[in-house]
């Protein structure tokens, strides 16, 4: 049980994603998360009210399943498989997170101030949440795919694109945590 209750090492978890995408390629597909709103709304019928959602959304209906597994994999590891313990982050974070007004760094394995039932009462929490997710989601089509689709999917195809893009997302990311972050909490 320990096996699966700890971290994988790099060298079991990059060969699987490797063995993964190798069987993707081989089989002409694409991984990616956010694909899968354009394949919902097509799924709901959005194709009779706009042309851009007319297309056989059986084609991409297997990575349906991914998401619903994701779900369902995210949930059981969160619940059943997980040992309770919060993430080791450094001393150093957890008081800047502290200052931020993050009492739950260090302890949770989210931060509980954003994550958790009782945020969504909170109208503060509530809007950085929404906001976020719509940024996210319109980055994420505006970029023509996730993380995931292009961290994982396309630089495993050498496409270009796809290393501008993650580089995009890591430099967002940095400007995000020093920049933005300090002036939002």
């Amino acid at each position: 049980m320990d096996l699966i209750l700890e971290p994988w090492p790099w060298y079991v978890a990059g060969p699987m994603i490797a063995l993964v995408m190798f069987l993707l390629i081989f089989m002409g597909r694409k991984f990616g998360m956010s694909s899968n709103l354009e394949t919902m709304c097509a799924v709901c019928g959005a194709g009779k009210k706009s042309e851009y959602f007319n297309f056989d959304w059986r084609a991409n209906g297997w990575n349906l399943i991914v998401i619903l597994g994701a779900a369902i994999g995210g949930f059981a590891g969160a619940h059943l498989l997980s040992t309770g313990e919060a993430v080791a982050i450094a001393p150093e974070t957890i008081e800047k997170l502290n200052a931020l007004g993050f009492e739950s760094a260090g302890k949770a394995y989210l931060p509980e101030d954003l994550f958790s039932t009782s945020a969504l009462s909170d109208p503060f929490a509530l809007a950085i949440l929404l906001i976020g997710g719509l940024l996210i989601g319109f980055g994420a089509r505006y970029a023509a795919g996730c993380t995931s689709g292009h961290a994982i999917s396309g630089l495993s195809n050498l496409q270009l694109p796809s290393l501008i893009a993650v580089l995009g997302f890591f430099i967002g990311g940095l400007v995000m945590v020093h920049l933005l972050f300090p002036m939002i909490f």
